[in-house]
């Protein structure tokens, strides 16, 4: 097989190290002049159809988020929360934090039993759920930066879960002996068809989420906040011990705020703020990386394997201590993302042998200063450039779908700090920064990012996978600018995950070769293989047109025209 894969759009010519023996076996999906790309089809595919209506890029983004509410149960939602990033064609932008809230009610050690010890109350069930932005924080794009109206924008997600639609492997895999939707009875009766399951091609109507989306259509998003949604929230909340009441959802508000910025070897980089952890995450490790020639060694070496690990186990550990939502602390961000404290902080990497994460510390002392998901990259005709992610955390979100609204509910509540010291469901420890506290948000690892160059987009791009989002996105950057891979090549490349705690590499099963292994583990890397990570959704800009590339790991789409 040739090495070198050719074609009329932009095509790097890549040596064929082991890893590539996973690399991509096809090429991005080209267009010239806008281009959705989706982890669900038919989201992407009415995502092209606002596109080619006439509708911008923020147009485009709030019909793919609905839809996939409907069509991709698992993490696409109304009752949940996420990020929405913008760049207009003149280089402004802007950052849209849709994140969801505590409750009102919510208590620093809500999740604590009689001995102490963290319980499982903050990822399944009602107390799991915090108040959901997604409703609010895409009205809010639409109203200030979109060009259609609400009602048409979300309408097909109202007729497709009228209709039904048919169950793709990927959700009869997560609907199989899911034991979290089988605890509650709305749960079990629509997704799990009334314990019958469901088999490839059968049809889902969700006739309870189709009624919710028409009073939405008719009232406006405001309904699902103060009007007959919100009374159906409120009221199946009170009747199970949930905390999210009526006050709670009038009350939640989504932001707008400055995105990260930063820039690496003549990109310009755009990405996500306090409260997601994700963006400062990728600008420092994009810092530490800068002054290395990590790369020389080629994609998925251990030597280069190995550098990027020891500059994500330095990261995750600053994560683990100053995060949080910064309208309740004080984070030192400006130190974290400059290039003086980068370059600092990667002073003792040895480029020969694993730091032990026990003797790794937090950069800037000991943190008291004055993380299921998805993600859609969208560029229109005039070069706005939209990154979302959003989420309900877990697959599934917490198991609970409200009686008579169909609405399946997150449990981002698991990622506050319920207890220092103890990992989250991700496996992550966490600071008091993050402790619960009314009205705060919890912190996030989502990182929907945008690379610019000499006054351009470039690269639209993010992942779900909880902290390993972070990750996943800065090894796609590093594949496309320092490996120089096409855009398909870059997405579908092998990865692999360290985040300090617990001190583990944790590589893709089917990726990298016993010899890349081997040479890691003689490094002291402790090895743990899993089955994939993230799920990549990215766009590429470029003199010819646009490319799009949905991660072979999906069952997405890339739908331009």
């Amino acid at each position: 097989m040739n090495p070198a894969r050719k074609s009329s759009m932009r095509i790097a010519t890549l040596f064929l190290f082991p890893a590539l023996l996973w690399s991509a076996t096809r090429a991005p999906v080209p267009a010239d002049h806008a281009m959705v790309v989706a982890a669900e089809r038919q989201a992407a595919e009415i995502g092209r159809e606002v596109l080619q209506s006439g509708g911008n890029a923020v147009d485009a983004a709030v019909a793919v988020g609905m839809t996939m509410a409907v069509t991709y149960p698992l993490a696409g939602n109304i009752g949940g929360g996420g990020f929405m990033l913008i760049r207009f064609p003149d280089g402004r932008s802007t950052f849209i934090d849709f994140r969801e809230m505590a409750p009102g009610a919510a208590t620093r050690d809500m999740y604590l039993d009689d001995e102490g010890e963290a319980t499982d109350e903050s990822v399944v069930g009602y107390r799991a759920a915090g108040v959901p932005g997604t409703v609010r924080g895409l009205a809010m794009a639409l109203e200030k930066y979109g060009t259609k109206r609400w009602r048409d924008l979300i309408r097909p997600a109202r007729m497709i879960a009228e209709r039904g639609w048919v169950v793709t492997p990927l959700t009869v895999s997560t609907l199989t002996d899911n034991r979290r939707l089988e605890l509650f009875a709305e749960s079990k009766r629509i997704f799990l068809n009334n314990g019958r399951g469901f088999r490839r091609g059968d049809l889902l109507k969700q006739r309870d989420l189709a009624r919710t989306f028409r009073r939405m259509e008719k009232q406006g998003p405001e309904e699902f906040y103060t009007g007959e949604t919100a009374r159906l929230i409120a009221s199946d909340m009170a009747a199970n011990g949930g905390l999210i009441t009526l006050e709670d959802l009038a009350a939640y508000e989504p932001k707008e705020r400055r995105p990260i910025e930063g820039s690496y070897r003549g990109y310009e980089v755009l990405s996500a703020p306090p409260p997601s952890s994700g963006g400062a995450g990728i600008v420092q490790m994009l810092y530490m990386l800068e002054g290395s020639d990590y790369f020389k060694a080629g994609p998925g070496s251990a030597a280069a394997i190995h550098y990027v690990a020891e500059v994500q186990r330095r990261f995750f550990a600053d994560r683990a201590a100053y995060f949080g939502d910064a309208d309740f602390v004080d984070l030192p961000l400006g130190k974290l993302v400059s290039r003086e404290y980068a370059r600092d902080r990667a002073q003792d990497i040895d480029p020969d042998r694993a730091t032990p994460s026990r003797e790794v510390r937090a950069g800037l002392g000991d943190g008291k200063l004055d993380g299921e998901t998805t993600h859609y990259s969208v560029v229109d005709e005039d070069g706005t450039a939209v990154s979302v992610t959003y989420t309900l955390n877990g697959l599934y979100g917490s198991g609970v779908t409200i009686a008579g609204a169909g609405i399946l509910m997150n449990n981002e509540m698991d990622d506050f700090t319920s207890k220092p010291g103890s990992p989250n469901m991700f496996g992550l420890l966490q600071s008091e920064n993050n402790a619960i506290e009314p009205r705060k948000r919890p912190l996030s690892a989502m990182t929907p990012t945008i690379l610019s160059k000499d006054g351009r987009v470039a690269y639209v791009v993010g992942s779900p996978g909880g902290p390993t989002i972070i990750n996943s996105v800065l090894e796609t950057i590093l594949n496309l600018v320092d490996f120089k891979m096409n855009l398909q090549q870059a997405v579908d490349f092998p990865r692999f995950h360290h985040q300090w705690m617990p001190d583990e590499l944790r590589m893709e099963r089917h990726g990298f070769s016993p010899d890349t292994v081997r040479l890691l583990e003689e490094r002291g890397h402790k090895i743990r293989f899993i089955g994939r990570q993230g799920r990549v959704m990215a766009i590429e800009v470029n003199e010819d047109g646009l490319l799009g590339a949905p991660d072979a790991r999906s069952e997405g789409l890339a739908a331009g025209y």
